[in-house]
């Protein structure tokens, strides 16, 4: 299982399954307790919304719904691979780094 804290909200992330697979997109929620995040124009929903006064009408709204962060991967910005990022201690702060190509993502 991916650990959450290695992804944060900004992120550049590739679907690894499910009907978008190999699409990309940036992160824009992260729920840490439910290990889900909700990636941008990726897993659109539709929901059928009614009308609430007499004089409006119903309209059908589009969302992206969270993913399950196993099924979400990392993508480098310097090599543009998928990646793990891997944990590094520069000076006092903890850094993430690509596993790939060991530049701080």
């Amino acid at each position: 299982m991916i650990n959450v804290r290695r992804i944060k909200k900004g992120d550049l992330v590739r679907l690894v399954t499910g009907k978008d697979r190999g699409k990309q997109g940036k992160i824009l929620q992260v729920f840490p307790r439910q290990q889900r995040v909700v990636v941008e124009n990726l897993n659109i929903m539709t929901k059928n919304v009614r009308a609430r006064r007499e004089r409006e009408k119903g309209q059908r709204i589009h969302f992206a719904a969270p993913v399950q962060v196993s099924n979400v991967q990392l993508v480098c910005g310097k090599c543009g691979k998928l990646t793990r990022p891997a944990i590094k201690i520069v000076g006092d702060k903890k850094v993430r780094i690509c596993a790939k190509c060991h530049e701080v993502l």
